[in-house]
């Protein structure tokens, strides 16, 4: 299992229970294909960096989730389905190694 994110972009035409919906699809997803979802940090609202569909501003969602490749082409699949979603990244995380102790004086 390897370490994952996702930055899920929501379309702020939508209401608040669709963008949930959305979101619990998207974890459901991550579960059934042998993932475990993590960390969930919701952005809220900001503005677009450029407009996408018309759309000045986006609903930012980040979700931490490990799993293994299958689990990230079927989240990559259910999220272009979506029509909630404006855009989406899905990107490896660096394992988290220890760091090496160095004293002082050696």
């Amino acid at each position: 299992m390897r370490p994952y994110e996702t930055m899920i972009v929501f379309d702020t035409a939508v209401d608040a229970q669709s963008i949930q919906i959305a979101l619990d699809r998207a974890l459901e997803t991550i579960r059934v294909n042998g993932g475990t979802p993590g960390a969930i940090d919701r952005w809220g609202k900001r503005p677009l960096a450029y407009e996408i569909k018309k759309r000045k501003e986006g609903y930012y969602v980040l979700v931490e989730f490990t799993g293994e490749s299958a689990t990230v082409v079927e989240l990559d699949r259910i999220l272009l389905l979506s029509d909630e979603v404006l855009r989406f990244k899905i990107l490896r995380r660096n394992e988290r190694t220890k760091p090496s102790r160095v004293t002082a004086g050696a």
